[in-house]
């Protein structure tokens, strides 16, 4: 057949377009995956190809540690959401839960300073309410009865003495009733109860005894027919017109609390209807056994809602001003440091560490790191976290790994590519190009009694889709049917990443599993050998795998 120019020209344009479709295929990889594509001096060629001198390196274009980039596609999947960095009004609230508790400057207790007998009880019940005047008790007491018969005496001597021309004898008898009087006034008789035995001119066989203030009875000794001395506490009363609220503050939060400082609280019994109140007492110590500082808060309670006992929810307000904040799930805390993700721009993120302030509901206060405009990320930061640390760890020599494992991946692939293309033959024979030799693989080892033979199929390993298989035989020469095998293989190099895959038993002992190994070179394969009721088994063997390299 003869072949006219025509014919050769296009030949000649078919295989033109072909090879350029090759690099396209091999420069679009690198661009897309090694970001090198731009880089001076690298067109055309491998990492190996290209002598390294010291400084080489720091005209490469490096970025902040943890840096990353996310497409927009996967932007959109994992819900990346940014937000500026502002000044605003931060309101900071600070919660606790608070107790009532009794006013203690409006306790009273009701004693006497007589003995004597108790005759009548008025007020005879536990919580009854008392207002301040109101008789509570009457009693007899002998000394009192002679005291008032004392004073008496001490006003008709004072009468008859009245018109006496003797000075010191009126003086005499002024001050006999001034004693008298005022020793009735020490057994908390009242002016009104003094001035009724004057009118009489007769003295009360019996006592009134009234309430020194309101309020409520917590404890009751009062009985009739008791003999008391002085001293004897009969009642106790609460004023509850007012109450104290505890509530225990975190020492990170009592720095932002103030006396006279209004304050909220709420309760379950009553909902919908907050109380208010103001900042009593800050107390100075810290309760050791909860790590928190104790404030007292005063409430009115005019209708004696507020009981004490009572368990409610107390909120102060902090007005803290305007002041440089972020969303607070913009902060990833870690307990040793705070950070957040700054948007670059372009789906570029970068981890930056700051320092924080007061906290709102919504918002966190920024004392050092970013500024104002800057825009840091409110959703997904945490797979992004997750994805800088892994960014981070490897370093520069993982990076370094990824690309000479791209470069032989891509080197296999194109080499199988040129095997179906005539007029290519030649390029078979170019750096890169050639194939690694294998070697059979087949291995026994004697472990614990046990035999383990390891082996390959095809017996010379090649790159691509391998079957491994382990041959386990007990102590007695059976095989081990009830074994569980796993094996775990990589390449010895920075960057790869161990796989693994569940070994099943074929027949006799015989346990198979499919792996796949993406390139020629050296692969370690470790046997993990679990039976039952028997430590476990890991052996390594290492495999000469035919294919595309370096």
């Amino acid at each position: 057949m003869k072949i006219t120019s025509e014919t050769q020209s296009r030949t000649l344009l078919i295989g033109g377009v072909i090879a350029a479709l090759i690099v396209g295929v091999v420069g679009g990889y690198f661009a897309a995956h090694l970001g090198m594509a731009d880089m001076p001096g690298m067109q055309g060629k491998s990492m190996k190809d290209m002598p390294m001198k010291e400084g080489d390196m720091k005209s490469m274009p490096t970025s902040p540690p943890g840096t990353i980039v996310i497409p927009a596609v996967t932007r959109q999947l994992i819900g990346v959401r940014t937000a500026p960095v502002s000044y605003a009004p931060l309101a900071q609230e600070i919660r606790a839960v608070g107790t009532v508790e009794y006013d203690e400057r409006k306790l009273t207790k009701v004693n006497l300073r007589v003995s004597g007998w108790i005759e009548q009880v008025f007020i005879n019940a536990i919580g009854q309410s008392v207002r301040a005047g109101q008789p509570m008790l009457t009693l007899y007491s002998p000394d009192l009865l002679a005291t008032q018969d004392e004073y008496l005496l001490a006003l008709k001597a004072q009468a008859q003495l009245e018109d006496s021309p003797l000075a010191e004898a009126r003086q005499d008898a002024a001050a006999l009733v001034a004693s008298a009087r005022e020793r009735l006034r020490l057994w908390n008789l009242n002016d009104e109860q003094i001035a009724a035995v004057e009118r009489r001119g007769k003295a009360e066989r019996v006592l009134t005894v009234y309430a020194p203030s309101s309020g409520i009875v917590l404890k009751r000794q009062a009985l009739p027919g008791n003999y008391v001395e002085p001293g004897t506490t009969l009642y106790e009363l609460a004023d509850l017109s007012t109450v104290w609220i505890h509530g225990d503050i975190y020492g990170s939060e009592i720095t932002a609390v103030r006396l006279n400082q209004s304050a909220e609280v709420t309760f379950e019994a009553y909902p919908g209807e907050t109380f208010r109140g103001k900042v009593a007492y800050i107390y100075p110590y810290l309760n050791e056994a909860t790590r928190t500082i104790r404030v007292r808060m005063e409430f009115a309670n005019p209708h004696l809602k507020l009981k004490p006992g009572m368990y409610g929810n107390v909120m102060l307000h902090v007005d803290a001003g305007r002041r440089l904040v972020v969303p607070k799930e913009a902060v990833l805390d870690s307990g040793l440091r705070q950070l957040v993700f700054l948007d670059l721009g372009q789906g570029v993120y970068q981890p930056y560490p700051v320092k924080l302030g007061r906290r709102s509901q919504d918002y966190v206060e920024v004392l050092e790191g970013i500024k104002e405009g800057d825009r840091v990320v409110t959703s997904a930061n945490f797979l992004l976290d997750a994805e800088s640390k892994l960014a981070s760890a490897g370093g520069m020599q993982a990076m370094m790994g990824q690309i000479g494992m791209a470069d032989w991946q891509m080197r296999g692939a194109y080499e199988k590519k040129m095997e179906g293309m005539k007029g290519m033959e030649g390029m078979k024979g170019m750096p890169g190009m050639k194939s690694e030799p294998g070697k059979p693989v087949s291995e026994t080892r004697q472990v614990s009694g046990f035999s383990l033979t390891f082996s390959t199929v095809p017996e010379t390993p090649k790159a691509g889709e391998t079957l491994l298989r382990l041959k386990v035989i007990d102590p007695a020469g059976y095989g081990a049917t009830n074994a569980q095998v796993v094996f775990v293989y990589t390449m010895p190099m920075p960057g790869m990443m161990e796989s693994k895959v569940k070994a099943t038993h074929a027949k006799d002992g015989m346990y198979e599993a499919k792996a796949m190994l993406g390139m020629g070179g050296t692969w370690v394969v470790t046997a993990n050998v679990t039976l039952p009721n028997l430590p476990p088994i890991s052996e390594k063997f290492q495999l000469a795998v035919a294919g595309g390299g370096m």
